[in-house]
């Protein structure tokens, strides 16, 4: 995925995380057999048998009064005993655990109509498709019930390097972690790309404006499939969510994950989608597939006065430096519609003015290639 923490000139940290993991705050509850082990860690104690049905619970304070440099773990401690303690953190007001994520790759059958979607991510050597290339590319196809919005059946995954034929910049070693020794030689399997990529109804990245003109560029077949982008087509504030990056997505559900390396990425980008939206307790599975049935507009404030470069920066309106213009973007018809009437009477000031305005399907999306280019008079 994409390097998150880059100068400016990055992809101003769209859908990415670089946040350090937290640890889980530690807890002490009486327990049975309990042995003692050294750790940097506050004094944690497991339980290996609750004394009554009602667990005691300790305040953060009286917990860090014990003992800073040993914790406290039952003879034999596994991953069956820490799960028990996982449980009762959780049901302390003062604790909330995270999981690492184990990738899922077979689901139940599918019950009825189904949809193919390739869930995408890539690493590459920097921000421009037309300079940089793609080092690592990871694809999961995944079938989809479209009466569930949930994966059906067996997820088939893709995973590989290619050497870009220049030095890993230092920066991006540090935050994938993939070297010059390991991209030496390495080549991505177009064969078996292609195959993945046969009879798919809709490709899914996070910050899809990133990912598909790198990949583009790198196998044009990418070019003849829609799109959806699972950062820009689901509006994450209104769904209650704090933050659109992905590590914060997968936070606020309760999972964690070696984020920076696409494959990874590509299952925590599934796994987030999968949950239900609260506008509507559909899917985000459903919500892009949804998305991709209908086209959106690139608004562009054309002419508009100098002085109402504010107005527009506060709306959400976005500077094209190359065609010197304010734009947005719409996500239907009357959202458009409404638009226009704001930019009339708040821009334009009520005077009669031409604004032109892109229409984008799922095959010209986030894609470098424009979309339908026509006028509206205001």
């Amino acid at each position: 995925m994409k390097p998150p923490s880059l100068p400016a000139s990055h992809q101003l940290g769209l859908g990415f995380d670089d946040a350090v993991i937290p640890m889980p705050m530690p807890v002490v509850s009486r327990v049975n057999a309990l042995k003692t082990v050294t750790t940097p860690a506050a004094t944690i104690a497991e339980p290996a048998a609750l004394v009554d049905s009602k667990p005691e619970f300790k305040t953060p304070i009286e917990i860090l009064a014990t003992t800073p440099t040993e914790a406290t773990l039952p003879a034999g401690a596994d991953s069956e005993s820490a799960e028990a303690m996982a449980k009762l953190l959780d049901v302390h007001p003062d604790f909330r655990v995270l999981r690492r994520l184990a990738p899922r790759l077979v689901f139940p059958p599918a019950t009825g109509p189904v949809a193919t979607l390739l869930v995408l991510d890539t690493e590459t050597t920097g921000l421009n498709p037309a300079r940089d290339k793609v080092v690592e590319l990871a694809l999961l196809r995944v079938t989809v019930d479209l009466r569930t919005g949930q994966p059906v059946g067996e997820v088939r995954v893709y995973d590989g390097l290619e050497d870009p034929g220049i030095p890993m910049p230092d920066e991006i070693i540090a935050i994938t972690g993939i070297t010059d020794d390991m991209l030496r030689g390495q080549r991505l399997d177009e064969a078996e790309v292609l195959r993945l990529l046969d009879g798919v109804d809709l490709v899914l990245a996070h910050n899809a404006g990133f990912d598909r003109p790198f990949v583009e560029s790198r196998l044009p077949q990418f070019a003849a499939l829609n799109w959806a982008c699972s950062f820009a087509d689901i509006d994450w504030k209104q769904e209650g969510r704090g933050s659109a990056k992905l590590t914060s997505l997968a936070y606020d559900l309760g999972f964690f994950y070696d984020a920076h390396r696409a494959e990874m990425d590509c299952h925590a980008l599934l796994a987030v989608l999968m949950a239900s939206l609260k506008t509507t307790q559909a899917s985000g599975l459903s919500r892009l597939i949804e998305s991709a049935l209908n086209p959106t507009y690139r608004l562009q404030a054309t002419n508009a006065p100098f002085d109402a470069k504010d107005l527009l920066k506060a709306r959400g309106y976005r500077w094209d430096g190359a065609q010197k213009v304010w734009h947005t973007r719409l996500t239907d018809e009357a959202a458009l519609a409404l638009e226009c009437e704001w930019l009339k009477s708040a821009v334009y000031a009520g005077r009669s003015s031409r604004v032109q305005v892109e229409e984008l399907d799922a095959k010209s999306k986030y894609s470098v290639r424009p979309g339908q280019v026509g006028w509206r008079e205001l």
